[in-house]
């Protein structure tokens, strides 16, 4: 009988990763006490976290066919890092309250602001494989990725890289890279974030209430620190996925510091090539599709880090990013429809570079004094090229006779849009341990932004007019929107904040009680805006129940309140003419209130859980408003406001031998309200007429949210990684039956035409109205392999998102033709998203 040796070989192969490790034991005390720090914190080699016990231990997994560096953090202490042997099995640390100290095998190192750290009801974070395994998937490794798998994190689906943080809007949040203010950190429009997954230590969440420090946003702050380059060792990481190629250098100076260098090209071009000539052999008309693409989708990005400790009191670093994005395409089409005739052509072009450098030192005058500063500036250019040309629209009767003809005058549609945003930033910290558990921190925020923005665009909408056009039975009219923008506005940020921490002995209570104000200048060509300054007071408090009870290790109650503010886009074109006096302009606000209920439990697992409400008044937004038919200003209104409560939990397991992971949930409750926009409807004189909103679910509210994330460990060098996600259907408009209606054409110039008729269904928005639901299921194999002689580690992965997009597909409305009034009503006729599986492998080589 022939035995199958696949299983045996297998098992080699395997073997190696399971028998090279070991357990050690890590003590962690005061060094001038020399007292055990219970509850200090211990950041493996691999990126998890263990916190220590009563007597300041904890025991560890790590390998033993190579060295290994790991970190101690304790609140009010600086962070202590030891190099692991290859022989021994306890190990100590002593942590101080300052001061750079170092030793044969430890370096104490002052904590840096925004170092990620999961803190119940203000943030979350995720680092280390948890990232890893989250962020490099797909046909793009996006950090964001992972973000969207945290609780208060609402779905967004796929291609995505924009959720709503807790109820609010998208575009609110805000991000931190290495402490410098990135404001659209995004590709293609929002569709991915600018952090590569290779060139991020950790990122953290702050959705809570978070810190004086920062501010900007009235929904959160992403955080994201970048890998920092190893002093001693130079490593070599190459990285080749499906559509990219990643390289990282850590390159060290002098054993003080060291250049960290990361670069990522994609390369969709042979994927485009393979599918146009695919569309040629085979003739499939939406395939052939394909064929307008001129530019394949692509990204182009680079980063340097670099940092250096000149003495033990004072560290420099400096960090670098330049990213490009663009898409092109040049589409010509002429529909043989029976019932209705086109021909088009149409032409998009996308280009984005963004590019920004800063630096900053760290400075310690003694050892209970933490003086930091950093300056930094940054460019976007972007650029939209976008027509639709037609020829001509014939729309036929049944029989065949042409029943009318629609000249390109009456549809064509273009838009030039160019846009600059220059910015400079600067900030200085101060941090004081006064002692006894007190800690005073105190900064100055400065923040200068120019925009400028030069637009151009003919469209084609289509309107009501009240009392009708004047042609019997004609009460809609499709005319020309012009729209010409020129601005150039600089907005000029002030902050300032001040804020005390206490801890008590033990971590039983922690309060930070903090005082923010912010101030905004704004000013445009030949006009400036005073606007009054905001106050943004913060109060958290933290209470320890009781520790090592049972199956309980702690058991944690955190309550927090504060106020926010920021200043959206709605603002940015605002014009000389558009009647926005002095202090008439306001950064969006709320008043956010959370309560939150962590446990920690024996064997490595932790359940939290946090409620929250949330006020928004002072919303800033902005609407067309029509004149005479066809020109069309922007008018612009603060006096939005909004309603937003709910609570997210999760249950997670933390590395362990053979499965960690975590489920999450999300409850949304979120309303909005405006005070004016537009109906729908023109005046008989050609006019906007205005309604109330009422209050409304925004386009992106979903009441659910479930995440569940697990990783499998058969064997210490492989892993199953599965992501499985519920999320419950967002607002939908109810529509009514398709029904005949007749409409006058305006061409581009103005002119009246003929009336045709064409085809509508009313539509308005119901609350109870939503698409079904959305499944998201992933799956990522990824198997490890380290060659103690080489020093090199290898890595291997295949993974497929969106699997359940075979057999299910969200559904919404049906769609239908607006000119003969044909409703699609197939199977797939409402549904949304991708409709197969997006497959992904990669490899990656370290040194």
């Amino acid at each position: 009988m022939k035995k199958n040796k696949v299983p045996w070989l297998i098992f080699f192969i395997l073997l190696p990763a399971a028998v090279f490790s070991r357990e050690v034991k890590i003590l962690v005390a005061d060094r001038d006490l020399e007292i055990p720090l219970e509850g200090a914190v211990i950041h493996s080699w691999d990126g998890e976290k263990y916190p220590c016990d009563d007597f300041g231990e904890v025991t560890i997994t790590v390998p033993d066919d190579r060295q290994v560096t790991i970190q101690a953090t304790y609140p009010g202490y600086e962070t202590g890092r030891m190099l692991i042997p290859l022989s021994g099995d306890v190990f100590s640390m002593a942590l101080s309250l300052g001061g750079i100290m170092e030793g044969k095998e430890l370096v104490v190192e002052a904590q840096k602001p925004g170092e990620s750290e999961t803190r119940s009801g203000r943030s979350v974070a995720i680092s280390g494989e948890n990232l890893e395994r989250t962020a490099k998937i797909g046909i793009i490794e996006d950090v964001m990725t992972s973000i969207k798998l945290l609780p208060g994190v609402g779905y967004a689906g796929m291609f995505n890289a924009m959720p709503s943080i807790r109820g609010g809007d998208p575009g609110d949040l805000m991000a931190v890279y290495d402490g410098f203010y990135i404001e659209n950190p995004y590709y293609w429009g929002g569709g991915a974030s600018i952090f590569d997954p290779n060139m991020v230590a950790s990122a953290q969440l702050s959705h809570g209430i978070f810190s004086s420090r920062y501010g900007h946003t009235i929904s959160g702050i992403l955080e994201v620190t970048s890998k920092k380059a190893d002093p001693e060792t130079s490593e070599l990481e190459i990285g080749i996925s499906t559509s990219s190629v990643n390289l990282n250098a850590s390159i060290p100076v002098n054993k003080k510091g060291g250049f960290m260098v990361m670069g990522r090209v994609t390369y969709w071009d042979p994927f485009v090539w393979a599918a146009q000539g695919l569309a040629d052999v085979t003739g499939n008309e939406v395939l052939d599709l394909v064929n307008a693409v001129t530019t394949a989708p692509y990204i182009r990005s680079a980063a340097v880090n670099f940092h250096y400790q000149l003495n033990q009191d004072l560290e420099i670093k400096a960090n670098t990013f330049i990213g490009a994005d663009g898409v092109g395409a040049d589409y010509a089409n002429e529909n043989d429809d029976s019932e209705v005739q086109s021909k088009m052509h149409m032409l998009f072009n996308w280009d984005n570079l963004q590019t920004f450098l800063n630096a900053g030192i760290t400075y310690t005058p003694r050892r209970d004094m933490v003086l930091k500063a950093r300056a930094g500036a940054g460019f976007e250019r972007s650029r939209l090229d976008g027509l639709f040309d037609y020829d001509y629209v014939r729309v036929y009767r049944p029989d065949g006779s042409l029943r009318y003809e629609i000249p390109g005058d009456y549809l064509d549609m273009d838009l030039d849009l160019v846009q600059d945003v220059f910015n400079l930033q600067g900030r200085a910290d101060f941090d004081w341990d006064l002692g006894g558990g007190f800690i005073l921190a105190a900064g100055l925020e400065e923040l200068y932004r120019r925009q400028s923005a030069e637009q151009s665009g003919l469209f084609f909408i289509e309107r009501q007019v009240t009392g009708g056009t004047g042609i019997p039975g004609v009460d809609y009219i499709q005319y020309p929107l012009r729209m010409e923008i020129t601005a150039g506005n600089t907005m000029f940020t002030s902050a300032a904040y001040a804020l005390m921490e206490y801890t008590s002995p033990a971590q039983r209570f922690g309060a930070e009680l903090g005082l923010r104000a912010d101030h905004l200048y704004f000013k445009g060509d030949g006009f400036d805006i005073q606007t009054m300054p905001v106050l943004n007071p913060r109060l958290n408090l933290d209470f320890n129940l009781f520790k090592n009870k049972g199956v309980f290790r702690s058991l944690d109650i955190t309550a927090g309140t504060g106020l926010f503010s920021s200043v959206n886009d709605a603002v940015s074109s605002i014009e000389i003419d558009s009647g926005v006096d002095d202090f008439t302009l306001t950064p969006n606000r709320s008043w956010t209130s959370v309560i939150g209920l962590k446990a920690d439990f024996s064997g490595g697992w932790s359940f939290n859980i946090e409620g929250y409400y949330k006020y928004v008044f002072d919303r800033a937004y902005q609407y067309g408003y029509t004149t005479n038919g066809i020109d069309t200003d922007m008018v612009y209104r603060f006096d939005g406001d909004g309603i937003v409560w709910g609570f997210d939990a999760m249950l997670q397991k933390f590395e362990s031998r053979y499965f960690d992971g975590w489920i999450s949930y999300t409850f949304t409750w979120a309303k909005y309200h405006e005070n004016e926009r537009p109906s729908g409807s023109l005046s008989a004189s050609g006019e906007t007429e205005l309604e109330d909103s009422g209050w409304y679910y925004p386009s992106y509210h979903r009441f659910h949210n479930i995440n569940l994330v697990l990783n499998i460990k058969p064997t210490r060098n492989f892993n199953i990684y599965t992501r499985l996600g519920l999320a419950s259907g967002s607002p939908l408009n109810k529509v009514g039956k398709v029904y005949s209606y007749q409409v006058q054409l305006v061409d581009k110039d103005g002119s009246p035409g003929t009336v045709i008729t064409k085809y509508r269904r009313d539509s308005e928005y119901a609350d109870d109205n939503r698409t079904s639901w959305s499944i998201p299921l992933d799956v990522k194999l990824s198997w490890y392999r380290f060659n103690p002689k080489t020093k090199v580690q290898t890595e291997i992965y295949l993974a497929a998102e969106n699997l359940l997009s075979l057999v299910y597909r969200p559904q919404g409305n049906t769609t239908f033709n607006s000119y003969t009034g044909t409703e699609d009503t197939g199977s797939q006729s409402a549904s949304y998203g991708l409709p197969i599986p997006m497959v992904s492998f990669g490899f990656r080589w370290s040194y």
